[in-house]
């Protein structure tokens, strides 16, 4: 899709965008961006056996930060119109400058008519990305702000769509979640109750900035939830399975329908039989694939490069230096096709990459977003990202995951006399300065002179990150991406993915009886 789309869909031009750019800068600000999203949202969701709920949204606006030194202005207006855009600009440049605070919202005028700019023009289905700038030079500019882009061969689509979202037929939808509860219940006659939604948006993104570079991106997203309520006796167990891509609609269909059935009545014996152990001090082997939540909880967030500039973090001023065994390796991921946390480029413009926090054990790399890079004198990972426009964008992980190891999951289980294995946590709770982190085991089972016995629930793991990290003693080599439908939430709401191999911790707290 050409730029002259993105242009009529959001109603302006270069040269409009440069005069709100100036009025940003005009209160003697070193950087202004701006970021211009027009988002559909869908929803149906199934529930007592027919779809009787759905949603359409749309939102549409623009987002302006100034820099002046170390304060951020951030205002937004829900209209393009240019006196509305002018007025946030100036909105952000007045903050920056009086160092009112590292944020604030402006919300202009109504939209003319009540319509979208733009919304009647056609979004070809493929080609979205009207003008490629991969490459950042990672050192700061003298007055204060970045470095500009260099030329380099245009950045991949990573979630191309035959179908986008927008212009997908939803009635289709209707027969899926039907067959999918209808499989949910051919599986397993203890089912009492289905709950199926499909939710989807397709999101037009335009970044500007005070250096001159153009980026536009069009974005898909799907995401599945089925969960299902088990009844045996006067016992009740549930159990959810979820899936989310960025994808376009021609995913879905019978396939999928059938896959995501199975995945909700596995292993749901295991919990009817779970009993809550006794506790203790113990070895932990954590399965692969959703296992990784700890992996994002208990150490990502210690990655973030805004933790560590504010000295918030266990791991902060420590890259360069060896945490962990040889045999670890640990990457947050733009660069996935198709993965919910896949990102062309992040939401400041710069592309999304590969990066390892720690190879071979030595920590190597914190996530950077444009400000902290600049910080530190390095180049932008392509972490900056926000909600939405009327989000300022800060550093956050995208796919975090541990790379494979070469030891076989079946011989680390077989190491462990006494433990407890675990593939499925819940909500927890972590401490970023501290590192200190507890989480709900919804899955798991004892390991007994190095066999898989009895299925185990209401536990907690205790444990902390840098800890954990340096008691890491196998890492198998079966990597799994759990791609379910992972929320980040920090000060903001954002899609990511996870994925761990097997591995052994070789001691933690599990909270039991």
């Amino acid at each position: 899709m050409t730029q002259d789309v993105f242009f009529r869909i959001f109603n302006t031009d270069r040269k409009q965008m440069e005069q709100t750019v100036a009025a940003g800068m005009s209160g003697g600000g070193s950087w202004c961006d701006l970021y211009f999203e027009y988002t559909v949202y869908n929803d149906l969701m199934l529930r007592d056996g027919e779809v009787n709920s759905g949603g359409y949204h749309e939102d549409f606006g623009v987002g302006i930060r100034v820099l002046s030194g170390e304060k951020t202005g951030y205002a937004y207006s829900e209209s393009t119109v240019p006196k509305d855009m002018l007025a946030a600009a100036e909105a952000a440049a007045t903050i920056a400058s009086s160092g009112m605070g590292a944020r604030a919202g402006s919300v202009c005028a109504s939209r003319p008519e009540g319509k979208i700019p733009g919304h009647a023009v056609g979004i070809p289905a493929s080609g979205r990305n009207c003008t490629a700038v991969p490459g950042i030079t990672g050192t700061a500019r003298p007055e204060g702000g970045f470095a500009a882009m260099h030329t380099a061969t245009p950045h991949p689509d990573l979630y191309p769509a035959a179908v986008t979202w927008d212009t997908a037929r939803h009635e289709r939808f209707l027969p899926f979640l039907k067959r999918l509860e209808n499989s949910v219940r051919a599986r397993d006659s203890r089912v009492e109750k289905v709950i199926a939604r499909i939710s989807d948006c397709q999101s037009h993104i335009m970044m500007f900035n005070s250096n001159g570079e153009l980026v536009c991106d069009s974005r898909p997203m799907c995401s599945i939830t089925v969960s299902a309520i088990f009844v045996m006796g006067d016992r009740r167990e549930s159990k959810t399975a979820s899936w989310s891509y960025r994808c376009g609609a021609e995913m879905i269909g019978d396939a999928l329908a059938e896959q995501l059935a199975e995945e909700t009545v596995s292993g749901i014996d295991a919990r009817f039989e779970a009993k809550r152990p006794k506790g203790g001090e113990m070895p932990v082997v954590m399965g692969a694939g959703a296992s990784g939540i700890l992996l994002h909880e208990a150490m990502g967030h210690a990655f973030e490069a805004d933790f560590n500039r504010k000295g918030q973090s266990a791991f902060s001023g420590k890259t360069g230096q060896k945490i962990c065994s040889p045999d670890i390796s640990i990457v947050d991921d733009g660069t996935i096709a198709g993965n919910r946390g896949a990102c062309n480029y992040d939401d400041e413009g710069v592309p999304g990459q590969k990066t390892y926090m720690v190879k071979d054990g030595i920590l190597t790399s914190y996530l950077h977003d444009r400000i902290s890079a600049s910080w530190y004198g390095v180049a932008p990972t392509g972490n900056g990202r926000r909600e939405s426009f009327r989000f300022n964008p800060i550093p956050r992980m995208r796919a975090t995951y541990m790379e494979n190891g070469t030891a076989a999951p079946e011989d680390i289980i077989a190491s462990v006399r006494h433990g407890i294995y675990v593939d499925e946590f819940s909500n927890g709770q972590v401490r970023i300065g501290e590192g200190d982190f507890t989480f709900y085991v919804r899955s798991g089972f004892l390991i007994e002179d190095g066999r898989l016995t009895a299925p185990v629930k209401d536990i907690n793991v205790i444990g902390n990150g840098p800890e954990a990290l340096a008691r890491i003693e196998a890492v198998g080599n079966d990597l799994k991406i759990d791609n379910g439908t992972w929320t980040c939430g920090k000060e903001q709401s954002v899609p990511v993915s996870l994925g761990i191999p097997t591995v052994l911790i070789s001691s933690l707290i599990v909270g039991g009886e």
